[in-house]
């Protein structure tokens, strides 16, 4: 979630404590039978209308299905997407869970310095289908997961984003541990919630119905264990940062990781 978002999550939280992020719970499976859920169908279609805008000019941005007048850069993923090519003309990235392109779009201006780009997303099946059918283009690309992403690239992909999306899976280590067979050289991770304790902490996160109707099960991952997993499996935190959401647990964090040479 980008900060008007969170920050309207939290100004409800002071009068109506049911939105927001909440509980401590033994299993995702004990939390989602706590949650309502969300018809997936009526957000996709938010979604697909506020990101055909900004695809048509008609907005200047969208998350999560909500418009905003002001582009809202996420200026350190802009800046290692950068670093991480900086030799090069092209940039060729896969943005895990990227939605209908919002990443792409908000970056849209540093992307277009560049003389190539293949902006690679992996989503689940709905979304890929709209992706294709009105969002693609010889720029932007949709898959249903990586091995066929890979397959069908026309240039090596050696960066992976995750942005919003770790926090949200069921079983989120066991898939960074299949990420880990494609031996990316960087991996970025941004608008992801972390606390400072020891372990890992599964809430409930109630969404306020003005932006839609949905409750879930979300992570907020042990910042230390984080970062360990990455580190002895082969790779280096290059930089943190912090993003300026205001939530009642935990914070909302950044990492870029390159992976040592042997």
């Amino acid at each position: 979630m980008i900060k008007r978002i969170i920050n309207k999550v939290a100004s409800l939280i002071k009068s109506n404590p049911i939105y927001g992020w909440s509980g401590d719970f033994e299993s995702w499976e004990e939390a989602t039978s706590l949650c309502s859920g969300y018809d997936q169908s009526n957000i996709l279609e938010k979604v697909k209308e506020a990101t055909w805008k900004v695809k048509t000019g008609e907005a200047i941005y969208e998350r999560d299905s909500v418009i905003f007048d002001k582009i809202e850069y996420s200026y350190p993923l802009a800046a290692f997407l950068m670093w991480s090519n900086i030799k090069l003309s092209k940039l060729s990235v896969i943005d895990f869970g990227g939605s209908l392109g919002s990443t792409f779009y908000q970056n849209k201006f540093f992307l277009d310095r560049y003389d190539e780009i293949s902006w690679n997303i992996i989503e689940q099946e709905k979304f890929v289908k709209i992706g294709k059918e009105f969002f693609e283009d010889e720029r932007l690309h949709f898959f249903y997961n990586i091995d066929e992403c890979l397959h069908f690239s026309k240039t090596k992909i050696d960066t992976i984003i995750f942005s919003s999306v770790l926090q949200y899976l069921s079983a989120p280590y066991e898939l960074l541990n299949d990420i880990l067979k494609y031996d990316f050289k960087h991996i970025i991770i941004d608008i992801t919630t972390v606390h400072d304790l020891d372990l890992d902490r599964i809430t409930i996160q109630r969404v306020p119905p003005s932006i839609y109707e949905a409750s879930y099960p979300a992570w907020f991952f042990s910042e230390k264990k984080l970062i360990n997993f990455f580190e002895k499996n082969g790779y280096k935190l290059i930089n943190d940062w912090s993003l300026p959401y205001h939530i009642n647990i935990g914070k909302h964090k950044g990492y870029f990781f390159t992976k040592l040479t042997k």
